[in-house]
């Protein structure tokens, strides 16, 4: 296929701007009066206005009017009983990020400045007028009447901050990096919903490098090599390593390409911005020793990986580098107004380079191939650092922190020199599937960060490792950046667990009162994230954590967790028909076993230290049937679900090796994450750990169970345990092709009881 332009699916739509004038003008004068919006399901009423410019990088349109399609679509996929009863109206002159809700009952008006601020103004009234949720994940819109309600009185709404970004570094590895268009699509919907403007879409972003590189002497087979399989992708971007998984087939690539093509088409048609990767050095080995002129630097070791070499960006070299893979990104994604780029993350060598000058020319070939682009930047231990920030213009450049709800005593502005940043927050770390946040230190620096007369707070940055966790922390996140006032915690909870499940509830106030109060009130100064399971973790008498950089210890009193699944099982039986109360019942039942195994463990060793092999055996055997519990209970809902994740992973090879390949990429990620050196002297092994039905079942377990039985004989002969190879016996099971259900089996409130009855009741207070 000719390469002179790009790449688009007959569906795909094509921005405004690449039009003829006068076909321009026939589509913004839009449909007839009374004529359906195109690919909706029902007709859409909308004041047209004469287009006044499209933004420029983004293909989606700023001022004047735009097309409703996208969002009617999206609002189709939403709320397919009840999409007809909502007119979307586009008002760009109401100003940027701003929507209006009015209405009777069944017939809603919604007027946004963009189409996805038109979904932020449905979003808002389903919370507030409606009393429903869609979460991520569960939803309560079953509960919607036929007829919706009326808006007791229009409301406008507008974003307080410009910048709403979501997706962190590593979401397309941790979330799943084998997901099917439709499933993006789902996530971006979620993110419009909750009024985010900005993604990161990293899908297809090896595709640019491959095609590139092959014009500064590399092979196709050795890029091939070169680049890791997608579930490692992540942190190759990021040049932290190379090569694990693969070798990717070109196949592969330009499938994902496509993918991350119709993903940036999809944020545009909705006049969000795709977040693309930047280029800022990353490069073979050998590079120099190719190309003449070239100036590489070692970057060391990440974690047990060799890192990839970074070309000096001020090298002549680096330009052209550069400029031929901006050209192959335009091919296959388009254009944005906004980079993503971490020169030197976590660690990297500098060498002689003046990180000054690398960073005024990484920007300077931004901007020559994208004029004005918005460089964006995680704020994440010790970057971006001053030098790095004194050779750029700041103005173009917008921080990402990672930190604000993880540490005290910070000033941004004085850290970061006055440069534009969000504040974000990383309350989930390797896909964990643990409860919790530091929802109260959001609530707490929000306001007083954008009130500070010298503030340069632009925006908020939803950054979890991955998402698809803690609805309640997702939703009450993205409200920050929309609520004019000062959220108050109790009174936001309560709303919430009214709108969940459809309606109030006194047992579900109650149950979200009490997570409010627990994993949801946990407080800054070391962690942002809940402690993980001792059931995941590598057996140990000892263990306090599963992953080596999760806290070790628990983060808030483990009873409130108890008590909110006993109010979640007396939760009216009207309300238990919702994929939101199916999915926070299992999760809380998930999470107050997880945290009885941090009761539990410390007995066992005891029992175990005293010799009592009674006992010992009576606590173990708690112990496994407790894991057993977990394993049916967590297979009770589709989120939870190994089956799913490796049956993607699958589903990308074209024969059974290509298949095996991405499998053990997949399952690597959950268990030893890369090689010996990396799983063991980089401790990344079970950093990705999550309670999954399946996972718990044929790794976890089976991980105990073998450790017991040593432990046991030592009791029995009074000798010394036998000593387990755990990597290899990891490693094993990630090299497995075993099969597991990619649905749910098990009634989730019945399984739920059971959690109960095993448990022991929490004191009240």
């Amino acid at each position: 296929m000719p390469r002179s332009g790009r790449r688009l699916p007959a569906t795909r739509p094509v921005a405004l701007a690449a039009l003829p004038a006068a076909l321009l003008a026939v589509i913004c004068a839009g449909p007839a009066p009374g004529a359906p919006a195109p690919g909706a399901g029902s007709p859409a009423r909308a004041d047209v206005r004469p287009l006044e410019g499209a933004h420029a990088h983004t293909g989606a349109p700023r001022a004047g009017t735009f097309d409703t399609a996208p969002a009617r679509a999206a609002l189709q996929r939403l709320l397919p009983r009840h999409a007809g009863q909502f007119t979307l109206v586009p008002d760009p002159a109401a100003g940027a990020d701003t929507f209006t809700v009015s209405g009777t009952a069944g017939a809603v008006t919604v007027r946004g400045s963009t189409g996805a601020t038109l979904l932020t103004g449905v979003g808002w009234y389903l919370q507030h007028v409606a009393g429903a949720d869609i979460g991520w994940p569960g939803d309560s819109i079953g509960m919607l009447p036929a007829r919706l309600p009326a808006v007791p009185s229009p409301v406008t709404r507008s974003a307080q901050v410009p910048h709403r970004y979501a997706l962190n570094d590593t979401d397309d590895g941790y979330s799943g990096p084998y997901r099917t268009f439709e499933e993006h699509q789902r996530q971006i919907d979620l993110l419009a919903l909750h009024g985010i403007n900005e993604v990161f879409v990293q899908v297809g972003a090896e595709y640019p490098y491959y095609r590139a590189l092959q014009r500064f002497g590399y092979s196709a087979e050795e890029l091939r090599q070169w680049i890791p399989a997608p579930g490692h992708q992540s942190w190759w971007l990021l040049q932290n390593l190379s090569g694990f998984g693969g070798p990717v087939t070109e196949r592969l690539m330009r499938e994902r390409a496509e993918l991350g093509g119709r993903i940036a088409e999809q944020l545009r048609g909705l006049g969000m911005t795709p977040v693309l990767p930047g280029y800022f050095g990353t490069v073979p080995p050998g590079f120099a020793a190719r190309n003449a002129g070239a100036a590489t630097v070692a970057q060391g070791d990440w974690a047990g990986f060799d890192r990839p070499d970074w070309l000096d960006p001020a090298s002549p070299v680096f330009a052209k580098l550069a400029a031929a893979y901006y050209a192959e990104q335009r091919a296959e994604f388009g254009d944005s107004s906004m980079y993503r780029m971490s020169p030197l993350h976590e660690g990297g060598q500098t060498g002689s380079v003046d990180v000054g000058a690398a960073a005024g020319a990484i920007q300077a070939a931004l901007h020559a191939a994208h004029p004005g682009a918005l460089w964006a930047v995680l704020g994440w231990q010790d970057d971006p650092t001053a030098e790095l920030l004194a050779g750029v213009d700041t103005s173009k450049l917008l921080i990402l922190d990672g930190l604000s709800d993880r540490y005290n005593r910070l000033d941004r502005e004085s850290r970061w020199g006055g440069a534009p940043y969000a504040m974000g927050t990383i309350y989930n770390f390797g896909g964990h599937t643990t409860i919790g946040a530091n929802t109260s230190v959001w609530l707490e620096r929000f306001g007083p960060w954008r009130a500070k007369s010298n503030s340069a707070l632009a925006g908020i940055a939803y950054l979890p490792e991955a998402t698809g966790t803690n609805p309640a922390a997702f939703d009450l996140f993205t409200d920050l950046a929309w609520d004019a006032g000062p959220i108050d915690q109790r009174t936001w909870f309560a709303g919430f667990a009214a709108r969940r499940y459809g309606r109030p509830d006194a047992e579900a106030a109650a149950a979200w009162e009490e997570l409010r109060k627990g994993p949801y009130s946990t407080s800054s100064g070391l962690w942002s994230e809940s402690q993980d399971s001792l059931f995941s973790a590598r057996p140990s008498l000892s263990a306090a954590s599963a992953a080596h950089w999760s806290p070790k210890s628990m983060r808030y009193p483990a009873g409130s967790v108890r008590r909110a699944l006993d109010h979640l099982l007396r939760v009216a039986p009207a309300l238990r028909g919702s994929s939101a109360y199916r999915f926070d019942l299992v999760d809380t039942a998930r999470q107050a076993l997880a945290n009885h195994s941090r009761i539990l463990l410390p007995k066992i060793k005891a029992a175990y230290e005293a010799e009592d092999l009674a006992r010992f055996r009576t606590l173990t055997a708690e112990w496994q049937d407790g894991m057993r519990l977990l394993d049916q209970v967590t297979g009770s809902d589709p989120n939870l679900l190994l089956g799913t994740w490796l049956s993607r992973a699958r589903s990308q090879g074209a024969d059974r090796a290509e298949q095996d390949r991405y499998e053990y990429d997949a399952r690597s990620l959950l268990s030893v994450w890369g090689r010996h050196s990396t799983s063991e002297g980089g401790f990344l092994h079970d950093y990705a750990n999550r309670e999954w039905s399946g996972l718990i079942a044929e790794l976890y377990a089976r991980r105990w169970a073998a450790y017991f039985a040593t432990l046991d004989e030592a009791l029995v002969g009074r000798a010394a345990p036998r000593e387990i190879d755990w990597h290899a016996f990891e490693e094993e099971w990630a090299g497995r092709t075993t099969r597991h259900p990619d649905r749910p089996s098990g009634d989730p409130y019945r399984l739920a009881t059971a959690v109960a009855a095993a448990l022991p009741a929490a004191a009240t207070g």
